[in-house]
């Protein structure tokens, strides 16, 4: 089993940090995407187990949270009609 230096495994880190996809990462550090997906997987796990650690009873009284983004499907203007927001029930009204 090969290991990834220190050195190497923060290139791999940084470049999605910068907005790369996991292909390009590869290409870039030459690991393969199986090595770059597993990385990232187990620093996700570290992240959130140190998180879940660490960050208990604060005494927040206010956040502010930026740069938070998720997939929706599509912007609303390339939206199929059968598959628009009016068209769907919502359980509160």
């Amino acid at each position: 089993m090969n290991r990834l230096s220190p050195a190497k495994r923060r290139q791999i880190v940084a470049a999605p940090v910068e907005g790369n996809s996991i292909r390009a990462t590869g290409r870039m550090t030459g690991a393969a995407k199986n090595t770059v997906v597993k990385l990232l997987r187990d620093l996700g796990t570290a992240c959130a187990d140190y998180q879940d650690r660490v960050l208990r009873d604060l005494p927040c009284k206010r956040l502010q949270c930026d740069e938070i983004w998720s997939f929706c499907y599509a912007k609303a203007k390339n939206v199929p009609e059968h598959r628009h927001w009016s068209h769907r029930t919502c359980p509160s009204g």
